[in-house]
């Protein structure tokens, strides 16, 4: 069986790239289609699998500035000719799923997110956009809407990484999904008996991910909070911060999973598609304090690994770490959140995947397949 792994880039290493290394690691002769590939910015196991570009990746500064290419990359991907592949697992946050299989190959689509600057996001990309962007995204959204729509057409078999992105693939793509979370290598992650009093936030600093919510509830309540990680908004947060608020920055990998360990609390307050984040550090023995929203809700459980929050407001946050501490027993039950992360290890998802895989071969072998006209008709 020819197998074929359709990702949107591969430029570093992030969530994405780390579910492709584990589709490697079940189909490790796949090809890799790709629109832009940086050897230097992957990892060893993807530099080994053969890997094909689009045309996107001969264009100029594509590498640096693939993202402005979007509007050509639904062309892209359907030059690429896929009738060698009897197997086609498409990785979907940017263009991906949209590729022409062969009539009797299986696709696959293991979706972290339907692209969210076309949907759902759509608005908060354009406020935040220049003039020339502004004034040409209307036409182009509107036409990538149109192709992401009906490309799905295309996917024999829908898998969305959390419970919240199977409900957008059903608004945005009138589909069903199977839910796997993505793979967190849980190995290496581990609690310690030495702990701080200080929560943490970790992460870009980045609108969508509310770090200002948090600075805010910490400035009222007068609580440690350790902040690690940079982005657009670091500046503006440190200047209204308090004295109790430390910004650690970027830090290396090992000193990251002992503040994972250390903490009194990880503070997750925006609502993201799944957040490997929180499940990292309940490996590492802590509870989380999180917006209850999004895919936390898939990992988090209430009252016995962490607690949520229904609003974004400092009150509503400020209540939850009050309902955290008035759960001593919780922030000393390192073996329960480690125990309940163990479900989201890369063995896990492995697994999971292989389980699909053989479910939807089985069904294309009886005859059935899985696509919507398919099913229509039976």
């Amino acid at each position: 069986m020819k197998v074929a792994i359709v990702h949107y880039w591969l430029v570093g290493m992030r969530g994405g790239e780390k579910v492709i290394e584990q589709l490697l690691d079940v189909f490790p002769d796949a090809v890799i289609i790709t629109h832009v590939y940086d050897p230097s910015s992957v990892s060893d196991q993807i530099r080994a699998a053969e890997v094909r570009e689009t045309f996107i990746g001969r264009l100029p500064g594509a590498k640096k500035h693939y993202q402005k290419y979007l509007p050509l990359m639904p062309h892209a991907l359907e030059q690429v000719d896929m009738q060698e592949f009897d197997l086609i697992i498409s990785s979907e946050s940017g263009p991906a799923k949209g590729i022409i299989p062969r009539p009797d190959a299986v696709h696959l689509c293991y979706c972290h997110s339907p692209m969210r600057y076309i949907w759902d996001h759509y608005h908060i990309y354009k406020a935040g956009a220049g003039w020339l962007t502004k004034l040409v995204m209307p036409h182009l959204a509107h036409r990538l809407r149109i192709w992401d729509y009906t490309t799905a057409a295309r996917v024999d078999h829908f898998i969305a990484n959390s419970s919240f992105v199977a409900k957008r693939i059903e608004t945005f793509y009138r589909r069903d999904a199977e839910v796997i979370a993505p793979p967190v290598a849980t190995h290496e992650f581990m609690p310690t008996d030495e702990l701080s009093d200080s929560y943490l936030l970790a992460g870009e600093l980045v609108s969508y991910k509310r770090p200002d919510l948090a600075v805010e509830a910490f400035n009222a309540s007068g609580r440690k909070l350790s902040i690690v990680g940079d982005g657009p908004m670091r500046q503006a947060l440190e200047a209204k911060a308090g004295p109790n608020i430390t910004f650690r920055g970027r830090i290396p990998f090992a000193d990251l999973k002992a503040e994972f360990a250390r903490c009194k609390a990880l503070i997750f307050p925006g609502e993201e598609d799944f957040g490997i984040i929180p499940v990292e550090v309940m490996a590492s023995g802590r509870p989380i304090v999180a917006l209850g929203r999004g895919g936390a809700l898939d990992s988090v459980v209430p009252d016995e690994t962490g607690v949520y929050f229904d609003t974004p407001t400092v009150a509503d946050l400020n209540a939850a770490i009050d309902g955290l501490e008035a759960h001593p027993t919780m922030l000393a039950s390192p073996q329960v959140m480690r125990d309940h992360a163990e479900t989201f290890s890369e063995e896990v998802f492995r697994n999971k995947i292989r389980a699909s895989v053989e479910a939807a071969l089985a069904r294309a072998r009886a005859g059935r397949g899985m696509r919507p006209q398919a099913e229509a008709a039976e």
